[in-house]
């Protein structure tokens, strides 16, 4: 047997594995960002920029969450259908309040986005109390959820389109300094704080030891299923908040919008290094993934390629993630 073919093989593949999971992801971006700077002129301008980043803002916000849940060995599959519901129920109810109510604006729109909130940590909490107690497969799990969220849309809607919102349009539209657009900055705040949780909590330690070993998490006295249920829980408040701005920039509630949001942002935490096996992520990859995914979709676009043309080039983006998923991270299955 020629063990120095073998030896050389596995050095090989770790090389490859510490590469692109240190310094890959973002060999990418840069190789990227180049590529698209040639193909339009107008792909590094400022306008576009912030428009890429505004594109992003919605998917890297829900891919934060889900890096939580992938780190733990979970997912969902939900969050397209919560983000409509939820949006839909925060226009709605800010239309309420201050058409019927007579509410101002601000606490109007303070009471709808927390209705949007409590709305979004009730559909997650059930889904994780199922998943943790009676140990369903996350993906059937969310994917219940998904289906009732939106049916409940569109019971809540009648179907329709909720138009005329008034103010709240500006927590999408709006611009912090005449700038930088709020859904950037609430990308970005997110972003900070679940890097915190990560890395900077017991929390952050907890997950990923969960998701490394979760039989080995339960001896050293972490209590898994709370832990799991936590993250969640802060998973739904990203969706919530994700849900208000994305329907508060289309300027209306449409209950059938959203569709596959979750599948974009899986496919973020994937390309920034997260496994579906567990225990790997981190949110600085997931918001370069999100980036990646928005870089692809935005030069699309300014090139002029047919919306079917990205929907097919999205759909390889998504089989390439889990490929490389597999062979950076042992050959793990799911």
């Amino acid at each position: 047997m020629n063990t120095q073919g073998l030896t050389q093989g596995s050095r090989s593949k770790f090389s490859f594995v510490k590469f692109y999971n240190k310094v890959g992801i973002f060999f990418i971006l840069i190789i990227l960002v180049f590529i698209c700077s040639l193909l339009s002129p107008v792909f590094l301008s400022k306008a576009n920029l912030l428009n890429l980043l505004t594109q992003t803002a919605v998917v890297s916000i829900i891919a934060c969450g889900i890096t939580l849940l992938v780190i733990t060995g979970n997912t969902d599959l939900s969050a397209g259908s919560v983000v409509a519901f939820v949006g839909c129920v925060v226009l709605g109810t800010y239309k309420a309040l201050t058409e019927q109510g007579g509410i101002a604006p601000f606490p109007a729109g303070l009471l709808a986005v927390g209705a949007g909130i409590l709305l979004s940590i009730a559909l997650y909490t059930a889904a994780a109390v199922i998943i943790t107690r009676y140990r369903a497969p996350a993906f059937i799990v969310t994917l219940a959820i998904s289906t009732s969220a939106r049916g409940l849309a569109l019971m809540y809607t009648n179907a329709k389109v909720i138009k005329s919102v008034g103010a709240i349009v500006n927590l999408g539209q709006g611009k912090l300094f005449g700038e930088i657009p709020f859904p950037v900055v609430f990308m970005l705040l997110i972003a900070v704080v679940s890097w915190i949780l990560l890395t900077q909590t017991r929390m952050g330690r907890y997950l990923y030891a969960i998701g490394g070993n979760p039989e080995s998490a339960k001896a050293a006295g972490i209590n898994t299923n709370r832990t799991v249920i936590l993250a969640y829980l802060f998973h739904a408040v990203c969706v919530a908040i994700a849900g208000a701005l994305f329907m508060s920039r289309l300027n209306s509630g449409q209950p059938a919008e959203a569709v596959g949001l979750e599948f974009s942002a899986i496919t973020a935490a994937i390309i920034g290094g997260a496994s579906l096996a567990g225990g790997i992520g981190t949110i600085t990859g997931t918001i370069v993934g999100s980036l990646i995914i928005g870089m692809i979709s935005n030069i699309l676009t300014l090139t002029h390629v047919q919306s079917y043309y990205q929907q097919i080039i999205t759909g390889l983006v998504i089989v390439f993630a889990v490929v490389v998923d597999i062979k950076t991270k042992g050959g793990k299955h799911y």
